[in-house]
């Protein structure tokens, strides 16, 4: 059996014992930062109010590639939904290393003990970061359990509409040998020319104390949101970053005060000409259009914070 398969959650003083709640912000620069299948891959956006979106699983899908990177996907921070990952394999793991003896025509169901089911889906927690981190369900064939995951995203959107363009680009090469006297094929790229784009997160520290998410595993994830972008460079995205974390701590697991009030303390205004005016504002509208992070400013509000909270910004 290999190192991996041998990985079990230790619960002394496993998980949080603070809850988090977080804004992100990101930027998009000449590039497409998640297009829609469904609309030939354009950006993503809002048909009511033409601001971009970018969904929450396109997020997770890049904080998973950089926490593998980090770690060589290696336990105990292996990542489960990878590229042409089969999913009863690493659940079948799960059991060879707790119930080794069950034949694998039996494991579709969990085991009727309480105790020998729990230990299945904490070997799971153990070896997968993106497992004790968003969860997972496990029950595909070979039954792994199910995990409600103490982190979750919402779907980031740009803090103004953007307008996508649709530009023609040319390949020297072609594609099929009937088209080889051809001096070149066209094709077509969208781009957002450039948006700020806003994403809330939560840590809900009483589901990290069922998974064993812990404080390292978070000082992981405020890295893995600075740093992700920056491993996922392609000719499709353009130029992305990651500007700035603002995450407000709460002294209880629990928590202190209601996510949306805290997030209405983090403003975003447009600045033009030594002027700085909120978003959205009529002011703006004859405004050139933003086409640098310098255009814009983040404020936070910490007066009055609600007693037990308070701001941190990791990086």
């Amino acid at each position: 059996m290999n190192e991996q398969a041998t990985m079990e959650l230790d619960r002394t003083g496993a998980g949080l014992t603070n809850r988090y709640d977080f804004v992100l912000f990101l930027d998009v620069e000449n590039g497409n930062p998640n297009g829609d299948p469904d609309a030939g891959n354009m950006p993503r956006m809002d048909p009511e109010t033409n601001r971009g979106l970018m969904s929450d699983v396109s997020i997770k899908r890049k904080l998973r590639n950089y926490v593998a990177a980090a770690h060589d996907n290696r336990a105990p921070h292996r990542i489960y939904f990878t590229e042409r990952a089969v999913l009863n394999e690493a659940h079948g793991e799960a059991w060879d290393a707790v119930l080794p003896d069950v034949a694998a025509k039996d494991r579709a169901k969990l085991p009727k003990k309480d105790e020998e089911a729990r230990a299945l889906t904490d070997w799971m927690c153990a070896n997968f970061w993106d497992i004790r981190t968003f969860g997972a369900v496990m029950s595909t064939g070979v039954n792994a359990g199910q995990v409600r995951g103490p982190v979750q995203l919402s779907f980031a959107r740009s803090e103004e509409p953007i307008m996508p363009l649709e530009v023609s680009i040319t390949r020297s090469s072609v594609t099929n040998e009937k088209d080889r006297d051809k001096e070149r094929t066209m094709g077509r790229k969208a781009v957002v020319p450039y948006g700020l784009y806003r994403v809330h997160g939560f840590v809900n520290a009483k589901l990290a104390q069922r998974t064993g998410f812990s404080e390292a595993d978070l000082t992981l994830l405020w890295t893995a949101l600075r740093d992700m972008l920056d491993l996922d460079r392609s000719a499709a995205r353009g130029m992305m970053a990651a500007r700035r974390l603002v995450v407000f701590k709460h002294d209880s697991d629990l928590g202190n005060a209601q996510a949306h009030r805290l997030f209405d303390r983090v403003t975003v205004s447009r600045v033009h000409g030594g002027d700085a005016v909120p978003v959205g504002d009529p002011r703006t509208h004859n405004w050139p259009p933003a086409r640098a992070f310098a255009d814009y400013r983040i404020d936070v509000d910490t007066t009055d914070l609600p007693a037990g909270v308070e701001v941190v910004e990791p990086w």
